[in-house]
């Protein structure tokens, strides 16, 4: 995302960095820890492909988010909150409460409607303040299944 000089106010620089439709979004996508971006793109609907990479790529560069890439066919690429990320979490639910205060949906209509509650839910019976499982140190590849599934 192309940043302009604005007035110099901290409330326009944040809304430059998280103002558009879709970075709250991701970021109540990742709340519970890292996902893939066919995760992320059924978490979203009805978010293109495009335009969710394009999210991606602005908020790696603003440091709220980190890609793993473990290679393999097809790629494994995941997306997680940095710390700094992690720092939008409040407004998420900030924003919940005001989606609710003004009459605008209810957490149950996304259950309803998705089959589960959104990550950053209190009525999620795990909220985004949980750690999410520390995952191994990883050589940036996955290590090869050699099992057999049978069908």
């Amino acid at each position: 995302m192309r940043r302009r000089e604005l007035d110099g106010c901290p409330i326009a620089g944040a809304l430059q960095m998280i103002g558009d439709k879709w970075t709250m979004l991701v970021v109540r996508e990742l709340a519970m820890g890292p996902k893939r971006t066919m995760d992320l793109l059924a978490g979203l609907f009805p978010i293109s492909s495009r335009t969710l990479v394009g999210r991606l790529r602005d908020m790696e560069n603003d440091r709220f988010v980190t890609r793993t890439d473990f290679g393999g066919n097809p790629p494994h690429i995941e997306y997680g909150l940095t710390d700094r990320g992690r720092l939008l979490l409040p407004v998420v639910d900030a924003l919940r409460q005001l989606g609710q205060s003004l009459d605008c949906n209810e957490c149950e209509q996304r259950k309803n409607r998705v089959g589960s509650y959104c990550d950053a839910c209190p009525n999620n019976s795990e909220r985004f303040e949980v750690e999410a499982p520390s995952r191994p140190a990883t050589t940036g590849r996955r290590q090869r299944d050699e099992s057999i599934v049978l069908l």
